[in-house]
């Protein structure tokens, strides 16, 4: 009993205690909500004003060789704390000398600024924004070397807000596939960053995390106090090849200027590994020019029938179901077939057609007829075993690469309601069916790759300092699209269109291409196939090379070509301008030229500390004891000696001979505008070195 009593005693006192707790927790709580109310928000205001998020350095984006694709610049925003003691007390002496620097700095108006001073000063604004735009870290520099920017003046005021600004050393190359968008562009996770591209695709990578800092007041100078450092965001390393992105580019931009077409595309890969190493895409801007406007290899906008590359797909399924072989031979008659209240046209029907021809000669010449005749011969009343087949392929899904705004494939069903009379043949050559570029170019690199299908890729890899985070392997999408025996006629048919065929054009002595011609007729945004009495047509090439031993796929199809319209003598010349480079850059052993060691290396011109690390690294004799921070090479025969490379504040550097990314921070650091194009090292600056920076001005850089 006596045991109990204590067992009793002893949860009550603990029931008390408790109770006891809470209340006193309760009550406090009770406190801080009603009492002191303004002093806590008060203390929760100074946080919330005074805590500032430390921006992450965005990683980089590169090319298949480490080389820049998109990186970030610092620029800095220039404030004032006109509530500052120190200014406030020599406001009214100095003011009109503080306006007049600032003016001179940045070429405006002292009287305006002036204006806009008093009044914020008088407002006690803590956040006064002295210029509009930012200034690089050469400009910030000298605007603190401004007499009143002392410390004991203006100074003590100055709040530097760093943000870092996305630029792409290459210009404009493959914007559109990376996603960094122009300076000022609408839209974008952070400024100037797409949402689209790669930029978006490897958001999670690239974005980091932000820190935080407080900002403190000491001696009278406003600097953020690091609490949480930032996380720097990881470095992705592309697919694309720079010197193939250059190739593809300027071959597609020369024949949109020729033909004067509304969009164009061209995109090169890797067989075996599905790497995408070129990928361009020209639209027309509101000013007539042409520039990257909108992904079209793999956008919704460039969903569009493919024409006559879509034969491959069809004769592909009726071989592969025993139904033909490249001998049969059919009639195409005078090229003009009337077909289920429709008449197909052969493109040369004019010439009185040609008869009967082989499906070898029918592929070869690309004959609507012929192919129409085909399938519909053997499938008509089972249309849903062709669509069936066609399916199998792939070619109804999306590739499924991540990006933002890819195009969805339709390939219509023969129970679907805009299922009509003709609507098979038409779809064996291409007609109401929507592909991508890219999916076309992943069809045909499936072929070229013994019947494997990878998917497109273009991220090889994600590194954080150097070292590897993240490795992507090549997705295979299909182990075997269709039988060996299929394949190999396939690929003979492809061969034969550019030896005897509509191709033949494209043909050259040094290697074989396998591919095939594609001419539609496209509809004007759902208005039709004619406006205002004028036809809209897509000019396209699809194939791989070398032919025997298949390196590279290649398509290119040109949208709204004036004048000439076909697949060969508007997309064939692009595709033959680019794999004539391709081999002759990566694939011709020159062997004269492998042989040929120069007994010392040229070295590029620039920073001192990089060229020195460098050539102890490869034991190069450079002869390196200039106190300059940049330093060019003189070549020798045996040794190789450096000179200091004068860079005269307000006047344009020498940067011939430079590396492209030393060159543009030089002079983006000198206050100029840079434009460049080309890879390599500097050949030649659009302004002469040693005149007079004027603000604001460009200066064009051509590397080679």
């Amino acid at each position: 009993m006596e045991i109990r009593k204590e067992i009793t005693a002893r949860f009550g006192f603990i029931y008390f205690a408790a109770a006891i707790f809470g209340i006193v927790i309760v009550t406090k709580i009770f406190m801080i909500q009603n009492m002191d109310t303004e002093k806590w928000k008060g203390i929760a205001k100074d946080l919330k004003n005074n805590t500032t998020e430390i921006e992450a350095k965005r990683g980089n984006i590169c090319a298949d060789d480490g080389s820049i694709l998109a990186t970030s610049v610092p620029k800095y925003e220039l404030r004032l704390d006109l509530a500052a003691p120190r200014i406030k007390r020599v406001y009214d002496e100095k003011a009109d000398a503080f306006a007049l620097e600032v003016a001179e700095f940045f070429g405006i108006s002292k009287y305006q600024f002036k204006l806009k001073l008093d009044k914020d000063f008088k407002k006690g604004n803590r956040w006064f924004l002295i210029y509009p735009e930012e200034v690089n870290y050469n400009q910030l520099q000298r605007f603190k070397r401004l007499s009143t920017m002392n410390r004991g003046i203006f100074g003590s005021g100055l709040i530097v807000v760093t943000e870092n600004e996305r630029v792409m050393p290459h210009s404009e190359l493959a914007s559109r596939t990376i996603g960094t968008l122009n300076k000022g562009a609408f839209g974008g996770i952070h400024g100037n960053v797409g949402y689209s591209g790669i930029e978006g695709l490897m958001e999670g990578y690239l974005s980091g995390e932000n820190g935080k800092a407080v900002k403190r007041n000491y001696s009278g100078r406003w600097i953020n106090v690091p609490i949480i450092e930032p996380n720097d965001g990881s470095d992705v390393v592309t697919t694309l090849n720079v010197n193939l992105q250059d190739f593809a580019n300027d071959a597609l931009f020369r024949q949109m200027e020729t033909s004067q077409a509304e969009w164009g595309t061209a995109i090169v890969m890797e067989v075996k590994t599905g790497e995408v190493k070129a990928i361009a895409n020209l639209g027309r801007r509101k000013d007539g020019a042409y520039a990257e406007t909108y992904n079209f290899a793999l956008g919704h906008a460039g969903c569009s029938e493919p024409g006559s590359t879509f034969k491959l797909m069809s004769m592909m399924v009726a071989m592969e179901q025993g139904y033909v072989d490249t001998a049969d031979v059919f009639d195409t008659g005078n090229g003009a077939w009337d077909y289920r209240g429709q008449t197909i046209y052969d493109s040369d029907y004019h010439h009185g057609g040609h008869g009967k021809l082989t499906m070898k000669e029918i592929f070869e010449l690309s004959s609507n007829v012929g192919v129409a005749k085909i399938i519909t011969k053997y499938y008509e009343g089972h249309e849903e075993d062709y669509i069936d087949r066609i399916y199998n392929f792939g070619l109804n899904k999306p590739l499924g690469l991540g990006f933002a705004g890819e195009g969805v494939p339709y390939i219509k069903y023969p129970d679907d309601k805009v299922w009509w009379g003709p609507s098979l043949a038409w779809i064996s050559y291409g007609y109401e069916i929507k592909l991508t570029p890219l999916q076309t170019a992943t069809f045909y690199n499936a072929v070229a790759n013994d019947g494997r299908m990878v998917k497109p890729k273009f991220v090889k890899e994600v590194r954080r300092n150097g070292i590897l985070e993240k490795e992507f392997k090549t997705e295979v999408i299909n182990p075997s699209i269709c039988s060996k025996q299929t394949l190999k006629k396939a690929q003979a048919l492809l061969e034969g269109v550019c030896v005897d065929g509509t191709g033949k054009s494209l043909n050259n002595p040094y290697f074989a291409i396998a591919g095939k011609t594609g001419t539609a007729q496209v509809a004007y945004d759902n208005e039709g196939y004619s406006k205002g009495g004028r036809k809209n047509y897509q000019a396209s090439f699809a194939g791989y090379f070398p032919a025997d031993d298949p390196q590279y796929t290649c398509v290119v199809v040109i949208v709204g070509p004036k004048g000439t319209y076909y697949g060969s003598s508007v997309a064939g010349p692009v595709f033959k301008e680019i794999v004539s480079k391709v081999y002759a850059s990566f694939m011709d052993p020159r062997e004269k030229e492998m042989n040929q060691v120069a007994a010392l290396p040229i070295v590029k011109a620039g920073f001192k500390d990089e060229i020195e690390i460098t050539a102890n690294e490869l034991d190069l004799p450079i002869e390196a004891k200039v106190d300059s921070k940049l330093i060019k090479i003189n070549q020798g025969a045996e040794e190789l000696s450096a000179e200091a490379l004068a860079v005269a504040e307000g006047l344009v550097p020498d940067v011939c001979g430079m590396g492209g990314s030393d060159a543009l921070y030089l002079l983006e650091n000198a206050g100029l505008k840079v434009k460049m194009k080309g890879i390599g090292r500097v050949k030649k600056q659009s302004l002469k070195a040693g005149n007079k920076i004027r603000k604001g001005q460009t200066i064009y850089i051509d590397l080679g």
